[in-house]
Order: structure tokens, then C-alpha cells, then sequence
């Protein structure tokens, strides 16, 4: 019979790359440079954001055979790859436009708040030797995150190049929420 707390080889694996990306991302998004910019400030913390979220795809892709989740996952790749060469391309445009100081008091404020929760639901979803499950309960609040801070950023004068890129966020990543939650509760990929 196999202890209640092990974990197999697999998982422990899964779950070591995990964390090294989960902690690469936090160091970015917290790290990250700013400046009196909404707009390049979005920008410089959601892209390491979304590296993360392609990092962590192309880990599960290495142990998962349940094809809805292999093709949610393969999405999330295609998607934030896509978004991020927005953000880069709309990155010199963007970067000139300055915001109020109280804006960006704001702003920042309700980032952090908003940071501090997707860290610990990303560090503390449920591990198992399900890593499909495991997956999608790391996922959930990432995708979480990024339509807030996406939510955000648009509730002040940002610029014009970044609003169609944080509305695709915000479309996409429901819909990869609404996903994921589905497959948990139909438990498909068992």
C-alpha cells in the first residue's frame, strides 16, 4: 500500500520544475523596473507572467497523457506567446505614456494586492500524483491573476496599442479557466 503523503518520481519532478518557474516569475514581477507608466508597467510585469504560464505548459506536456489537457495546455502556449509580442511590439509606444502619480498610486497598489493572492494560490494549490489535476489547480489562479491585473490596468488611460492586448488576456484566460474548471469536475483527466 502506498503511503498517503509519497509522491512519485514523476511528480516530484513535475512539481521541482514547477516551483523553479513559479519562483523565476515571482523574483520578475516583483523585481520588475517602474516607472510613471501604467501602460510599460503592465507590460514589464506581465510578461514575465506570461513566460511563466508557457513554462509551465511545456513542464505538464512532459508528463500528461488526458488530450483536453494537453490541448488547453498547448493553447496557453500559442496565446501567451501570441500576447507577449504584442506587448513587445506595443512596448515603445506604450512606455511614453506617463500616468497621474495618484493613478499610479492606485494602480500599484491594487497590484500588489492582486500579485500577493495569485502567489499563494500558485503556491499552495493541492499537489497529488494526479499531475493533471495538480496542473490545472496551479493554473487557475495564474489565469486569475492575469484577468485582474488585465481588469486592472484598463480602469485607468492607458495606451491605445495595449487595450485590444489585455482584452484578448481577459477573453483567453476565462476561457482556459472555464476549461480547466470543468475537466476538475468531471474529472476527465483521471
Amino acid at each position: 500500500m502506498q503511503e498517503p503523503c509519497s509522491f512519485k518520481i514523476s511528480t516530484k519532478d513535475y512539481l521541482t520544475r514547477y516551483y523553479e518557474i513559479l519562483d523565476k516569475m515571482i523574483r520578475q514581477m516583483e523585481r520588475a523596473c517602474l516607472t510613471d507608466s501604467i501602460s510599460r508597467n503592465f507590460i514589464v510585469q506581465m510578461i514575465p507572467h506570461h513566460q511563466a504560464a508557457i513554462s509551465m505548459s511545456e513542464n505538464v506536456l512532459e508528463y500528461i497523457s488526458c488530450v483536453p489537457l494537453h490541448r488547453i495546455a498547448s493553447n496557453i502556449i500559442t496565446a501567451q506567446t501570441k500576447s507577449i509580442n504584442d506587448m513587445r511590439h506595443a512596448f515603445e509606444t506604450c512606455q511614453m505614456q506617463a500616468s497621474t502619480c495618484q493613478d499610479l498610486q492606485l494602480y500599484q497598489r491594487e497590484m500588489r494586492n492582486i500579485m500577493q493572492v495569485m502567489f499563494a494560490g500558485m503556491e499552495t494549490a493541492p499537489a497529488s500524483n494526479n499531475i493533471s489535476d495538480t496542473f490545472m489547480r496551479e493554473m487557475i489562479p495564474h489565469h486569475e491573476g492575469a484577468v485582474r491585473m488585465s481588469e486592472n490596468a484598463l480602469r485607468y488611460c492607458i495606451c491605445p496599442e495595449l487595450v485590444p492586448i489585455l482584452n484578448a488576456i481577459i477573453i483567453s484566460q476565462e476561457e482556459g479557466i472555464r476549461q480547466m474548471r470543468q475537466l476538475l469536475d468531471d474529472k476527465t483527466c483521471r
